[in-house]
């Protein structure tokens, strides 16, 4: 696997949410599968220059610098397949795009978008709480835009 530091900032993310905290064990699990993964990540038989992570319990995070081999169809499906065998062996959903991670008070939480709106509604969650926007590209874009201010969020629309 990659250093982190050694990505360059366009390299291409994706960002894989899980439904609910992933428990210790399971972390040990995704993490190890992720490191294997990762090593042997390629496109058009051409090694990826590539990194892993899974962040806060939550997030499995994948990034491949293309300055090297880009990502084709057939890798980004294999990270696809990847993620959900990880769901699969671990009962968890990483595909929900409208179950929203947000902190309160310090800590990370989640809910779908009716949930998540009917909080904002009784004021528990405003245009300052921070959510994670799991549509950020870039490595640069997550170090400056993956946790941003509800405002600053397309999350916005559904409240």
């Amino acid at each position: 696997m990659t250093d982190y530091k050694l990505l360059d900032p366009a390299s291409r993310v994706w960002i894989y949410q899980s439904n609910k905290e992933i428990p210790k064990e399971t972390v040990d699990f995704i993490k190890s599968e992720m490191a294997n993964f990762v090593a042997q990540w390629t496109a058009h038989n051409h090694s990826l220059k590539a990194w892993g992570d899974l962040i806060e319990n939550r997030f499995i995070v994948l990034m491949v610098d293309e300055s090297q081999a880009g990502a084709s169809g057939c890798s980004i499906d294999k990270s696809v397949a990847f993620v959900k065998y990880c769901a699969d062996k671990a009962a968890l959903d990483f595909f929900d795009r409208f179950n929203f991670a947000f902190r309160i008070g310090g800590q990370l939480q989640s809910a779908d978008r009716t949930e998540f709106e009917a909080r904002y509604k009784k004021g528990e969650i405003n245009d300052a709480t921070i959510v994670f926007n799991n549509l950020v590209q870039t490595k640069a874009e997550f170090e400056e835009k993956w946790q941003i201010p509800l405002s600053e969020s397309w999350h916005k629309n559904f409240v």
